[in-house]
């Protein structure tokens, strides 16, 4: 594998923008965030004469506070990949645009806010809000990368739009490249307890310790409690045309993305891997069912890896997916050679090579680690080239993890 410019790639030397809390990003990106649906419109209009560098867009819709859109829009706009954040209100939402604008600004990220009903309305926030973008343009790009080991990692993997191939091809492979990551000393995440169903068991043996391993266990039973009463599972129409029979079959695919790593903790969106390792993250809501849907679509599973810090993103597909998203790139894996040869130019990684015998697992997880480290240097995924930067935050609660969740900490 080679950078853009063709010089070999260093497996402990990417290069990485430095934050005030030691963390580095392999992106710069300014983050324009809308606080309420009515901001919207003004945020994306000021995002988009820019919609060819790094400034992107991200929001929360609704009006009423919640906890944990607060929190996952901290950890969003504090991530390593971003440089610098403008906020967008309307002026009588009941988010805390103050809150967030002081944990922005105590992490050294330059902030500004722009409310509407203060500003002038629609063209004078947006002209506001263009100017303030502009100036942090060079800004950001004047900023010097520093060296970057694989270690400071942190990549999550999601999968959509399975089919028959994901669990023999894409996922595995994924996994593969979960296990030579973590043996790095990055940090991976995996997710999805929803399509854990009946494979928890297995799982919990690869806890580190007992309690953690009855923490996964528990975490499964809860989606699967959580489904039940919606009286739907994560198991749609297109897997089962793709050849997926049960949500067990389903489950024994996912499961294949988190390779075979001792698993270090359970997390939930928004708390951060505290060290390298291999991490579950817990996506469905804590208490009774009250907001719908756990992920409304794979978007909303890419933005809470990303709240937890994932420089980037594994995203396997047997059917295809054409999503990208704001803030961390987004890696396309291929499990079906169909597939792959109908939408070659929005998937990274062709996985379907297993299946035809020209390629091995072990092959296709060293070319996704080596696409991983890349990214590190510059290059870019081809959801980014094609402009993919979708992003999905809605309502949710979670309680706080407890110690026996990150037992290495």
């Amino acid at each position: 594998m080679k950078t853009d410019s063709g010089a070999p790639i260093s497996p402990v030397s990417m290069r990485g923008f430095l934050r005030a809390d030691g963390r580095k990003g392999i992106r710069n990106v300014i983050a324009v965030a809308y606080l309420v649906e009515c901001a919207h419109h003004v945020a994306r209009e000021i995002a988009w004469p820019f919609r060819d560098q790094d400034v992107h867009l991200i929001g929360f819709p609704g009006c009423y506070p919640n906890g944990y859109a607060q929190r996952m829009m901290e950890a969003l706009c504090t991530h390593p990949n971003v440089g610098a954040v403008l906020l967008l209100s309307l002026g009588c939402e009941s988010f805390d645009k103050y809150g967030l604008a002081h944990v922005i600004r105590q992490s050294g990220r330059p902030v500004e806010t722009v409310v509407i009903q203060a500003s002038g309305g629609t063209r004078a926030s947006i002209a506001e809000g263009q100017a303030w973008v502009r100036a942090q343009l060079p800004v950001l790009a004047a900023q010097e990368p520093v060296p970057m080991g694989v270690e400071e990692l942190i990549v999550g993997t999601v999968c959509g739009g399975s089919d028959g191939t994901s669990g023999i091809t894409g996922n595995p492979a994924a996994g593969r490249a979960f296990d030579q990551l973590v043996g790095e000393g990055a940090a991976c995440i995996f997710e999805e307890t929803g399509e854990l169903i009946g494979c928890e068991h297995i799982m919990a043996s690869r806890a580190v310790t007992p309690e953690l391993g009855v923490i996964l266990e528990e975490s499964v039973a809860k989606a699967a409690r959580y489904y039940a009463t919606l009286g739907y599972g994560s198991f749609a129409a297109g897997n089962a045309d793709g050849g997926l029979s049960t949500i067990e079959e389903k489950s024994m695919g996912a499961y294949a993305k988190s390779g075979s790593s001792p698993i270090a903790g359970l997390i939930k969106p928004g708390d951060r891997p505290p060290r390298g390792g291999l991490y579950l993250l817990d996506v469905v809501p804590d208490g009774e069912v009250r907001f719908g849907f756990p992920n409304i679509n794979d978007t909303a599973e890419i933005a809470e890896l990303i709240a937890c810090g994932s420089h980037a993103v594994l995203f396997v597909t047997g059917r295809g997916s054409v999503v990208g998203s704001a803030i961390s790139p987004v890696v396309k894996i291929c499990a079906n050679p169909e597939t792959y040869r109908r939408m070659a130019d929005d998937m990274d990684v062709d996985a379907g090579r297993i299946l035809a015998g020209e390629a091995t697992l072990d092959e296709v997880g060293r070319e996704i680690r080596d696409l991983v480290v890349s990214l590190g240097h510059g290059r870019r995924t081809k959801s980014e080239e094609l402009g993919h930067r979708e992003f999905v935050l809605t309502y949710k609660s979670f309680e706080p993890i407890g110690p026996a969740c990150l037992p290495a900490a």
